[in-house]
Order: C-alpha cells, then structure tokens, then sequence
C-alpha cells in the first residue's frame, strides 16, 4: 500500500492539545485532542503553571492515536503552534523545569519595576503588563529562588514542543514578540529590555524563522512515534498567526480570530504604534510582515462555558436554529469582552431582560445575547483598529471554532457594514496554517484554499440601535462595584 504524504502538526491552546495529520494537499487527515492539565501555584495571588513533561507524554500520546487513526501516512514534516506568551523554562541539560500559561499572571506584583512604559510601548508594540513573558520570568525569580537558580534558558511552548522533537533549541519572532523582551520593529532580541528586567541576554535563545527546517526528527523519538527518521522539524509559530496564515490574506486584509479570545488583526507592511497604546504589534509568520491588533478578550471562553449550560449535549445546527426563533429584545448581555480604549476591564457582567421574566425568554434568547456582546466588542475593537490604521477593503476575514455560528458572522458584517469572508480552513485554522508552513519549508506548493461563504451586511439601521442598547446595558455593569 501507498503511504499518503502528510505533515505532523501540534497545536497546544490555552483549553487543550491537539496532534493532528494533514495531507500535503491541505486535507486534514486526522485529530486529537486532550484539556491541558493545569495547576494553581498558591505563592502568588493570580498564578497558573503546567508540567512540561506531563504535557509531552500527551502530545506522544495523542500523537501515537492521531497516526494510528489516519492509517498508512508518511509524516515528511513536523511542526508546532501554541498559545501565545506561554512559556517553558529549561535547565542546562535542556530538561523542563516548569510551564508558565499565557494566563499565568504571577508577575503581577513587580509590573512597577517598568519606569518608563512609553519607552516599553515603543520598543514591543505593546502596553506592559504581568501578561507577557518577562514578567513571568520576574515573579519565578523573585519568590522561586531554588527554581530559578537552576533556569539557564527559556522559550515559547511551541518553540520547546520543537525542541523535544529535534533537539534545536530556538524562540521564533512572531513568539518572541509576545515576550518584552524583543525589538519588535527591529526584529531582534533587546539589551536595553533585558536591562529593565534584570535579566541576563544569555537567557534568550537563538531567533528563528517561522517555516525554516531545525533538523530531522531525533532517532529516538521517531522510533517511539513510528515515524521515519527522514522526517523534518520545521519552526512554527503563535497560533492566532498560523490561524491567519491558513487564510493566505493579502496586506492590508483584517481577520477576526474566534477562539478562547478574539483578537481583530490587520496585516500591516510597516511597524505601526497607536499614540494611545490600545493595540499591539507584532510580528508575523513571513520575513517582513507585522501583525496590528486590538483584542476583545476571552469571548469565546465565555461563550462555550454557556454554551454547556444551556446546550450541553446539542450540535450547533440546533443552536443555529434557536437563535433564529429568539428575539432581538429577549435579553441584552455583556459578560466582560475587552475593549481596547477602555482604561479598565469590566469586572461584573450578566443578563438584563425585562421582569417579569416573559413566557419568550428562551435558552436560544440567552445564547443570542452571548453572541451579540462577542459582535459588539469585536465592532468597538474594529473602530480602534481603524483609527490607528485605515480598513479600506469591503470584506472581512474570519476563522477560528467562534465562528462556526453563521449567526455570529452576519452580527459581524451588519455592524461593520463589511462583507464576513471564511474560507474552508476556518475550522481548524491553526492546525491547517502549521500544514502550509511545512509545505513552503519543504518546497512543495501550498494547498490553495476555498472561499467558503460570504455574508453580506444587512438592516445595518437596525442593528446599530441595537448596539446602543448593548453599550448601555455594558455601562450599566461599568458603574457596579
């Protein structure tokens, strides 16, 4: 029998771990997935850690499952993506001493440390918080001596899930922007950012590019997987770039990202920094791209936590067809969505609908105004993206597990007045992003991939009422204590 050519992908988000196996044509060939396992560290008011080495047997694990499911495959590229501003730290032998989440936040406390944060802003494209690596690193040192006495290096997680399977140890751009640590503009490390921190430049690992090849797999590891020893590492990147990358868009293009959080991309040719600092910038998965966002939060956590409350056991199609009986005045919701010109994030949130509660208030009302709250912070995230970069084209691209609803999609193009474009990569768009960047490492020509479906903006009158309604039912939160 004739072994299917395929890429290896590992994909490791901030809920769960994926491998999957996709065929050099694009067609995604197999799945699994298991939860990260996470563990509250109880030496700091807000701190999340994961076992790098339990997370490396899921990953064999599933790997194992993914290829035995996908049959007679020949693996002639691996790669990796994950979430962004997570991290592992190593030891000198290269052995994991401890996994810090990107919603790890135990350097919260020394955030003060960073004088001048205009200068900061400048340099990473980002306002500094206990978000990004550095600081990670900062609460590790400063409350974990006997660990942190033992670090000589560290790197993102998709960085280090590369490492284990090739031995070359690197950090790639589009990660290493997430660090503050990193010279966004001038694509390369920072003394001056290191000095802020005190944290020695020995720590900061070789700069990689995404889509160029580590080396083959290690002997050992691919006799334990059954995977030919000819196979590849390829670098990947942070995931919400690998999901756009899936998209192949053009600069200039914006992509609304639907995952655990909802970040509003515009692909840009040059470095750009907002006066007020609401967006970010980084770098993207080619030589000279940068990424300009603006971030509504954990909307899709909030929306797939209720979806288990509400459709605990129901496909989506169900869900679809509730939301089309429910009525737009049923209920309005704001669960805590970001904004980027906020000074702070609401802390409260929940439902308003009229007492007494009316024989029309369903389950599908409540879900509708999950996801009209996602459609309206994404519109006031898109309006901050405009003003710091003009959104000239009439469409929309969007990707990621959120915007499976077709409901979502048409709440989006009615308040941006822009048609909402998904190609027939949306579903598993990081996965399928690692999969080109293994066929442009290896030389092969790229999977070409479809326009799905295009919504059109309707009633647009409408829905702008409607979105007044949600923003002072959101102040309404704003002003509880």
């Amino acid at each position: 029998m004739e072994h299917k050519k395929a890429f290896l992908v590992v994909d490791i988000g901030t809920g769960n771990v994926r491998a999957a196996v996709v065929s050099t044509g694009g067609e995604l060939l197999g799945l699994a997935r298991e939860n990260v396992q996470y563990v509250k560290e109880d030496d700091y008011p807000d701190s999340i850690y994961f076992d790098p080495q339990a997370l490396w047997k899921q990953i064999n694990q599933l790997v194992k499952t993914v290829l035995a499911k996908t049959g007679a495959v020949e693996i002639l590229a691996i790669t990796a993506t994950s979430q962004r501003e997570g991290i592992v730290a190593v030891d000198a032998a290269g052995q994991p001493l401890i996994g810090m989440s990107n919603h790890d936040n135990r350097g919260r406390e020394w955030e003060s440390m960073i004088a001048d944060k205009d200068r900061m802003y400048t340099l990473t494209g980002r306002y500094p918080t206990a978000l990004f690596s550095a600081l990670k690193l900062v609460g590790l040192r400063e409350r974990k001596s006997q660990l942190w006495n033992r670090v000589v290096s560290f790197t993102s997680i998709s960085d280090w899930v590369q490492f284990q399977f090739s031995g070359v140890m690197g950090y790639e751009h589009s990660q290493a922007s997430e660090t503050l640590l990193y010279d966004v503009n001038a694509k390369a490390w920072s003394e001056e950012l290191c000095d802020v921190f005190n944290l020695p430049p020995s720590l900061l690992p070789p700069l990689k590019s995404a889509g160029t090849v580590l080396g083959n797999i290690l002997s050992y590891v691919a006799k334990r997987l059954a995977i030919a020893p000819q196979a590849v590492v390829v670098v990947g990147g942070a995931d919400t770039q690998l999901a756009i990358h899936s998209l192949q868009p053009d600069t200039d293009d914006v992509v609304v990202v639907s995952g655990t959080t909802t970040p509003i991309i515009q692909v840009v040719d040059a470095y750009v920094i907002d006066d007020q600092q609401r967006t970010w910038t980084g770098r993207y998965v080619d030589e000279s791209s940068f990424m300009l966002e603006a971030n509504a939060g954990v909307t899709g956590l909030n929306y797939q936590r209720l979806k288990e409350i509400f459709y605990p056991n129901e496909p989506y199609e169900v869900i679809e067809k509730e939301l089309d009986e429910a009525s737009y005045s049923q209920c309005v919701a704001s669960l805590g969505s970001l904004v980027a010109d906020e000074d702070t994030p609401l802390t409260k949130g929940g439902f308003i609908f009229n007492a007494p509660v009316s024989h029309q208030l369903t389950r599908g009302g409540f879900v509708f105004a999950i996801l009209w709250d996602i459609a309206c912070s994404i519109f006031e995230n898109y309006n901050v993206l405009c003003g710091v970069s003009p959104h000239e084209k009439d469409y929309i691209w969007a990707c990621g597990g959120g915007v499976q609803s077709r409901k979502l999609r048409q709440f989006i193009a009615n308040l941006t007045n822009k048609k909402v474009r998904i190609r027939d990569t949306y579903r598993q768009s990081s996965v399928l992003g690692g999969a080109f960047i293994c066929a442009g490492a290896l030389g092969l020509k790229p999977a070409d991939p479809q326009l799905l479906e295009e919504v059109e903006p309707q009633n647009r009158a409408l829905f702008l009422e409607l979105y007044a309604e949600w923003k002072r039912a959101r102040n309404t939160f704003r002003e509880i204590r």
